[in-house]
């Protein structure tokens, strides 16, 4: 029987494949990198080679530039390479516009990388693909029994009660520029919100990005043309930082919000000066974790990185076999 790690073990540079001489998402430059998705704690450049799904490659040229790395291959949902016996096929994982699980495959060991994931429906990309396997190697960002995160609609619903409530008042939701943003726009779409969205100038390349990957994100705006009146009323969607930046004077007495996981968190939400909290994230929570792994039920669990103890702790009360890697240079959610 082969060892797991003969085929996947951690490096300082990230996972490593030794048959295939490759490593998925390396933090740092290396020869051959499988890359899962385009957040950049993921996906950096200065790679000799590099495979990906063909939106996380236009993602990672918008963001590096034409010369990110020294060649690219494009590998579609369900399309496989080989490389000295061991084959990589990259499967939805349902994070953000072009995201992917890595499954690797040799003499008969099957381990599935997923990258960042998460289980609930998003507009803007694929749904996860369960693909059963003798390894899950899982993120634990939100690794917590306390992080169960509310229905999209629900908080939607928050955000859109707020500006009828307040209409003199503009509301500005501090988004991520990969993903959540996007998604953001989409629910509120798909909510009844058909009025111009105004946007903060960091995301029109990302939005572009999107829509020319066919994700409609109807009409937008720039958040920095009109009077400050102008503004009551409306919804703007910039990066979170602005929230406490002197770029939201310029809007009618703004209605601080933030989309994020961590807004499940009481105290974050107060540190940040938010005043609507929106528990809206691009990865699973525990109820998510924990129902990948029941599904999936692989011979042992890895943990990536995030909240390991809790998974373990989950993991051997279940009998599955599981193990932290503790790799170092992943953030939370932290995409800004």
């Amino acid at each position: 029987m082969i060892r797991p790690e003969s085929l996947l073990c951690p490096k300082p540079e990230g996972l490593y494949c030794a048959p295939g001489d490759f490593f998925v998402d390396p933090v740092r430059p290396v020869a051959r990198a499988v890359i899962t998705h385009g957040h950049s704690d993921h996906a950096r450049a200065g790679h000799g080679t590099v495979v990906a799904t063909p939106e996380t490659l236009a993602i990672m040229e918008e963001r590096y530039g034409a010369d990110f790395a020294g060649s690219v291959q494009p590998l579609g949902y369900g399309e496989s390479v080989s490389r000295d016996g061991v084959e990589v096929t990259l499967v939805p994982a349902g994070h953000v516009l072009g995201s992917a699980q890595a499954v690797v495959r040799w003499q008969g060991l099957t381990m599935v990388v997923s990258g960042d994931y998460k289980r609930r429906r998003d507009p803007t990309c694929p749904p996860f693909e369960p693909v059963p396997c003798d390894v899950f190697i899982s993120e634990a960002t939100f690794g917590l029994p306390v992080f169960r995160h509310p229905d999209d609609a629900h908080e939607i619903a928050k955000l859109l009660r707020s500006v009828e409530q307040f209409p003199e008042r503009a509301h500005m939701v501090g988004a991520y520029a990969l993903g959540k943003a996007q998604r953001i726009i989409c629910l509120l779409r798909e909510a009844g919100w058909e009025k111009t969205i105004h946007v903060h100038g960091a995301l029109d390349r990302l939005n572009r990005l999107y829509e020319d990957h066919g994700v409609a994100l109807g009409p937008l705006a720039p958040a920095t043309t009109g009077a400050k009146e102008d503004f009551a009323g409306q919804i703007i969607i910039a990066p979170p930082s602005t929230l406490a930046d002197r770029w939201s004077r310029r809007f009618p007495d703004p209605v601080g919000a933030f989309a994020s996981g961590w807004m499940q968190v009481r105290a974050r939400a107060r540190q940040r000066g938010v005043e609507l909290p929106l528990v809206i994230s691009d990865h699973a929570d525990w109820d998510e974790l924990t129902a990948t792994v029941d599904e999936l039920a692989p011979g042992e669990l890895w943990i990536t990185h995030g909240r390991e103890e809790a998974l373990l702790r989950w993991a051997e009360l279940h009998g599955v076999r599981a193990r932290a890697l503790a790799l170092v240079g992943y953030e939370d959610e932290a995409e800004d």
